[in-house]
This record gives structure tokens, C-alpha cells and sequence, in this order.
């Protein structure tokens, strides 16, 4: 298994999505960039924000595209390109409608589950959906015709709470997932529910 160089969260720009339930990614490398003493600064030729930190003695780019959702993947390209990564050395977190807020879990490879960011990510690296993700919960209003106003709605406090309490989760395993042990950071997260 190889070893994480990037971890990338997906969300839209601007202030009026910060606090909405489709940047849920954005925050976890937030949390990730302040974790590890880091910055995220902005970047144009990574077309969003961009930090180096150590995690536990691992160098990492943090990445927070500053395209809407649906562009992510030319951030995404751009930085591989640069830094030359392989898609299975980056963790893309992005929310995921289909798990309750409190829950996240691990994934690699797949398809992108109607995840607009997840499909243009795909295209942008010809593809290869060798890549990881970190999917942490939001819930769904169970209603398809109400998605869209869902995600680009703010949770509630209890809600968030509950988002923020797996995202704190992550952090705690993502040493491991650092590593390429993802059975164990997988094992951890997985039973996890705030």
C-alpha cells in the first residue's frame, strides 16, 4: 500500500457555502491544516488553497479546491501534476448523503455515487478512480427532489455537532491512513458514532 502525499477536501467557495453540509470535506482539512499547525493559503496554480504540514513525521499538501464543487478536479490535476502524485497516494474528503452525520468512513476506488465533485475529480485523472476517500456523513432528507437544497443548506446545531465529532475522529485516525495501514484506521473510524 502506498502512503498518503495529499489529502484534499471538496466543498464550494465563498462565504455563503462555508457552513453548508457540502463542505463538510472542506472542513475536515481545515481541521487537518490546524491539527498540524498549518495554513492553508491561497494558491493560484492549485486553484484553491494549499498547505504543506507533517503528520506524524509524513509530509502532506492539504488542498481546499476554491472552484465550485462540480470543477473540482482541476485543482485536483494541477496538483498532482505539479507535485507528481500517483491518484492512489490522495485522500479526496467529501460529504456523503447516503450516511447519518456522526459516521465517516474509508474508501478506495469506486465510482462517484452521483457526487459532482467525486465525477469531475474522475475525469480530470483520465479515469483512475484508484484514489481514496474519506466520506463523513450528512444525512439525507428523503426526499431526491429536496438534494441539492440539502447540501447547500446548513446543518442545525445538533447536526453539526455530530459532523464535527467525526470529523475530530478522523483526525485521530488518519496517522494510520497516513501510513497505508488503512485496516487500521479503517477498523477504528468504521465503529465510530458520535
Amino acid at each position: 500500500m502506498s502512503q498518503l502525499k495529499a489529502i484534499i477536501g471538496l466543498g464550494n467557495p465563498g462565504a455563503d457555502y462555508e457552513a453548508t453540509r457540502h463542505n463538510a470535506g472542506a472542513w475536515l482539512v481545515q481541521a487537518v491544516a490546524k491539527a498540524a499547525g498549518g495554513e492553508l493559503r491561497p494558491d493560484r496554480k492549485f486553484l484553491g488553497l494549499h498547505a504543506r504540514v507533517r503528520l506524524d513525521g509524513q509530509e502532506l499538501h492539504l488542498l481546499e479546491p476554491s472552484t465550485f464543487m462540480n470543477r473540482s478536479g482541476g485543482a485536483v490535476a494541477a496538483l498532482t501534476q505539479f507535485f507528481k502524485l500517483a491518484p492512489d497516494e490522495l485522500l479526496v474528503a467529501h460529504d456523503e448523503l447516503d450516511m447519518p452525520p456522526g459516521t465517516a468512513r474509508y474508501k478506495t476506488g469506486g465510482g462517484h455515487g452521483g457526487h459532482n465533485g467525486l465525477r469531475d475529480i474522475i475525469r480530470a485523472l483520465g479515469n483512475d478512480r484508484s484514489f481514496h476517500r474519506l466520506r463523513i456523513g450528512i444525512g439525507h432528507p428523503g426526499d431526491a427532489r429536496q438534494v441539492t437544497h440539502y447540501v447547500l443548506g446548513r446543518p442545525g446545531k445538533a447536526e453539526r455537532t455530530a459532523i464535527d465529532a467525526a470529523i475530530d475522529e478522523c483526525l485521530a485516525t488518519l496517522p494510520q491512513a497516513v501510513e497505508g495501514d488503512w485496516a487500521k484506521a479503517m477498523n477504528r473510524l468504521h465503529s465510530f458514532k458520535s
